[in-house]
């Protein structure tokens, strides 16, 4: 048992279920299996028990039952993803390091270092990631053309 007489399993025993966001339909755990097209990994999601009217899952970090996020739609899953392509541009391109990248993130979503994950994101913020990193990506794409711009031209770059 964990704690005195036992307090933490008691404390396990009143917890609520997960609810789903979009349905408050009833969370339970499963394979990916009939979810995604091929499952070769394994894997496996916390999904909304009205799957497939509801569309509500997330997945689990591999060999866990730990979610990577909270649970989204269709629409909010594509946002999380297109949202992490651009925001993994920005260290990947050279911009900032991977550290900075999450620090910048923070700074953009008002949230501490620790909640700083696209895959606890909504709609909103995976919105404003997205045209935030499009913005840094686009003026690190000008400032290159410039300086390829003024080589061709003879300039000197500093």
């Amino acid at each position: 048992m964990n704690g005195k007489n036992g307090r933490g399993l008691r404390k396990q025993k009143n917890m609520r279920p997960i609810r789903c966001p979009y349905c408050g339909s009833p969370i339970v755990y499963r394979s990916a299996d009939g979810i995604y097209k091929e499952n070769k990994g394994d894997v496996h999601l916390y999904v909304c028990t009205r799957y497939p009217e509801c569309d509500s899952y997330v997945r689990v970090h591999a060999g866990t039952n730990i979610p990577v996020g909270t649970l989204a739609n269709q629409k909010l899953r594509t946002l999380r993803r297109s949202a992490h392509q651009y925001f993994d541009q920005l260290y990947l391109s050279g911009i900032m390091s991977k550290e900075e990248a999450y620090s910048w993130l923070a700074y953009i979503i008002q949230a501490p270092m620790s909640q700083a994950h696209i895959g606890h994101l909504g709609e909103y913020y995976c919105q404003l990631v997205i045209d935030e990193s499009k913005k840094l990506l686009d003026s690190r794409k000008r400032v290159s053309a410039c300086r390829h711009l003024q080589l061709i031209q003879g300039g000197n770059t500093v």
